[in-house]
């Protein structure tokens, strides 16, 4: 079965640096096959079954922190359930037409939020970025851009009580893509 792996917060800005030559090796060293990368942000496309995939996150976190001295969440999707993020992005399926794919990103959750934690997003706040949440998944809709926008890894974490990873619309497309290639 075919799965991602989507870390947060390495090679930016010149932080957390990671090459994705290594990161691949760890997944191929954990028993993981048919492992590629995409761009340099932590995104890792693999096959393993459903027992080791459940325990690469803890896995590959480890490893990292051992060999990198980084402690970098990683968030996992089946490529099914990516391919469903695809499906139902509110934005596009059923929602406004016409909208720039651009604009779009998921953010993707380590857990599900409860409905009251769902509420205490502000949307006003962040007029005119706009977000859905559904299961493990904030979409999001930014006209001024990730870099301008507020809703960020840390505000989402803190009021959903998560680990959040963004990737734009692109790279969601792109990992698909890669599962079915």
């Amino acid at each position: 079965m075919r799965h991602v792996a989507l870390l947060r917060g390495i090679n930016v800005g010149g932080k957390n640096k990671l090459p994705m030559k290594e990161l691949a090796a760890m997944f191929a060293e954990a028993g993981c096959a048919e492992v590629a990368t995409y761009i340099q942000s932590g995104n890792v496309v693999f096959s393993a079954g459903a027992a080791l995939a459940k325990r690469i996150p803890g896995l590959i976190s480890a490893e990292i922190a051992a060999r990198f001295g980084h402690r970098v969440p990683l968030v996992m999707r089946s490529a099914t359930e990516l391919a469903k993020v695809v499906r139902e992005n509110p934005f596009i399926v059923g929602g406004v037409g016409g909208v720039d794919a651009t604009l779009l990103h998921v953010a993707f959750l380590d857990v599900v939020p409860s409905s009251s934690q769902i509420s205490s997003l502000e949307a006003p706040r962040f007029v005119p970025d706009e977000f859905v949440v559904r299961g493990r998944e904030v979409f999001l809709r930014l006209p001024n851009g990730v870099g301008k926008s507020k809703l960020t890894n840390a505000y989402l974490d803190g009021r959903l009580k998560a680990v959040s990873t963004l990737r734009n619309w692109r790279t969601v497309l792109e990992l698909v893509r890669m599962c079915e290639a």
